[in-house]
């Protein structure tokens, strides 16, 4: 079931990701994708703030759905050539080394998906100390794209 649910996000990844790019400007892509990615962020806090004081197992639930849904969106699509450098005032980390290894992008998403779908799984249970360990967990997948093919200023 799992192999099934990853080829059809990969199939919706690429036929969206010809959509997008036919469809929006790269700056558009760009700010879209920081959107996306934004507001993953302010969900991981969220999730944070919950380990780290009063734990509400229906905010951490909610939360982590929004993560694992944004990671399963098909974001890759918001990424082209044209939209890996600075456009106009529109600014992006992305490195151009992004472009050049698509099978390692390709393995950090889906071991990032793979993560964010877990958490989403875990926090259902409302194991406090379970999600923590996800939680880390997913971080660390997030921080492993970051590191590789993201620039640390804009």
């Amino acid at each position: 079931m799992q192999k099934k649910i990853a080829l059809a996000c990969l199939t919706l990844a690429v036929t969206g990701s010809a959509l997008a790019q036919q469809l929006m400007r790269p700056e558009e892509m760009i700010q879209t994708r920081q959107a996306g990615y934004r507001f993953m962020a302010w969900n991981m806090g969220k999730i944070k703030a919950n380990l780290e004081a009063g734990y509400n197992k229906d905010q951490v639930v909610a939360a982590a759905n929004l993560v694992a849904a944004t990671a399963n969106s098909g974001m890759g699509a918001l990424y082209s050539p044209a939209s890996g450098k600075n456009v106009g005032a529109v600014k992006t980390r992305v490195k151009p080394e992004f472009f050049q290894q698509p099978d390692e992008v390709k393995k950090l998403a889906v071991a990032y998906n793979k993560e964010a779908n877990e958490l989403a799984r875990v926090a259902a249970s409302g194991d406090a100390a379970a999600v923590k360990v996800q939680f880390g967990k997913t971080g660390e997948a997030c921080k492993a794209c970051h590191d590789k093919f993201r620039e640390e200023d804009m």
